[in-house]
């Protein structure tokens, strides 16, 4: 695309904004300034380098393109290729199952920092900050309890796994100088009618506490929610009211995760409720096909209104932002550009939302006016300033990227096949 027309269409949209008392320059350099947290996971389809078998225990990847990282090289090979198409700050967000473990087999609750820290000196090179997340699945101790299974030993094993967890996530953020943010989610649940749902979920609750004892400074434990899980679609231990109980009770942050939640819900309703009585939100940022389906996040009603949610209330800076899809179908790196810049989009459309007027309109109970400006807002020329954004980052403007992915596929990751 030619600078001369990005930068021309940008001098019109910022004019058309600021007619409506929007900042666009303003607009671009928050969005320059919002970290997300890529998932490791898509580019490998959730296998890992512990036993490189597929994910089990309610979690599936579906499809077959070629080319998916082998390997610890591999991996942080397509990483990098990804973040070098996309502007703006990103993280990255590794589940236990992806340390370096030099070819050596180490059990989940043998994990320890020293099996990351290849990994906190390569995003420390790239500028990068790292998360983290606890792996209860597709182990031969998951079966369909772990932390909330009544077998000491499994549970246990289970307890100590997160620990060690926990104190991995604490020495990224030491090694990082920023929180790193470390959820625990569990698949926990039951395929037909449970009559001990209060005993696993007491079990659960001990169990968390347990795991919550430590004081581990440098980093931050979310809970995440869910409906249900393949082959455990009659009970799930951890679900919206068992989590978002626990989690205003402890003032632990919430994980709220797109896909979570009846097809016909607006989780981004849940947003200005839960931040009533959580401190902070970790948001779980991916697309449901009817349901948790993990389908590659797109610039889609349910993505704009969760971030225009967040900055309607003003609380986007209690909320952390990450992506969580594994899409085998596609080019699992173009996933990773679609996925985000759609997120992007979705703030960057808050961001320049009229929202002073809108406010003002609200207060003085001129609904019409309100409707109006919300419907003319949706014509607005945004893609332009979201061009711009790209353009004034040295990335890559609208689908220019796209032979660049192809590109890639020639000379790298079609190789591996």
């Amino acid at each position: 695309m030619k600078s001369e027309n990005i930068e021309k269409a940008y001098a019109l949209a910022k004019e058309r904004y600021a007619a409506l008392g929007v900042n666009t320059d303003k607009a671009i350099e928050t969005l320059e300034k919002t970290p997300i947290s890529l998932h490791c996971w898509q580019a490998d389809d959730v296998v890992g380098f512990e036993r490189n078998v597929a994910a089990s225990g309610g979690i599936m990847t579906t499809g077959n393109f070629p080319g998916r990282a082998r390997n610890i090289d591999e991996l942080r090979q397509d990483i990098d290729k990804a973040t070098s198409l996309l502007a703006g700050p990103m993280r990255l967000n590794l589940h236990e199952t992806y340390g370096d473990f030099g070819g050596a087999f180490v059990d989940r609750d043998q994990c320890g920092p020293e099996h990351f820290q290849s990994w906190m000196e390569w995003a420390k090179e790239r500028g990068m900050k790292l998360d983290f997340n606890s792996t209860s699945f597709s182990h031969p101790n998951s079966g369909t309890l772990s932390l909330s299974n009544p077998d000491k030993a499994v549970r246990d094993f289970w307890i100590e796994h997160t620990k060690r967890c926990r104190r991995i996530a604490d020495a990224m953020g030491a090694y990082q100088g920023d929180p790193c943010i470390m959820n625990i989610w569990v698949h926990d649940g039951s395929k037909d009618y449970t009559v001990e749902k209060y005993r696993y979920r007491q079990i659960f609750k001990e169990s968390l506490d347990e795991i919550m004892k430590e004081d581990l400074p440098n980093m931050k434990t979310c809970l995440e929610a869910k409906l249900f899980g393949i082959g455990l679609e009659a009970y799930t231990v951890g679900s919206h009211d068992f989590v978002a109980g626990y989690c205003a009770q402890n003032k632990m942050i919430y994980t709220l995760d797109t896909g979570h939640y009846e097809p016909t819900e607006n989780v981004s309703d849940a947003v200005s409720a839960l931040l009533l009585f959580v401190p902070e939100l970790m948001l779980h940022v991916s697309r449901p096909m009817h349901w948790d389906s993990d389908h590659v996040t797109c610039f889609d009603d349910n993505t704009r209104n969760l971030f225009s949610e967040l900055v309607r209330a003003g609380q986007l800076h209690r909320a952390h932002i990450g992506l969580d899809y594994f899409d085998a179908s596609i080019d699992r790196l173009g996933a990773y550009i679609i996925g985000t810049r759609a997120t992007q989009k979705s703030l960057l459309s808050a961001f320049l939302e009229p929202l002073d007027l809108l406010r003002q309109y609200e207060d003085e109970g001129k609904h019409f006016e309100r409707l109006a400006l919300l419907e003319e807002a949706k014509t607005l020329p945004f893609g332009a300033v979201y061009d711009y954004f790209n353009y004034k980052n040295n990335v890559p403007v609208g689908q220019d990227y796209i032979p660049e992915i192809e590109r890639y596929e020639q000379e790298v990751t079609f190789k591996r096949a």
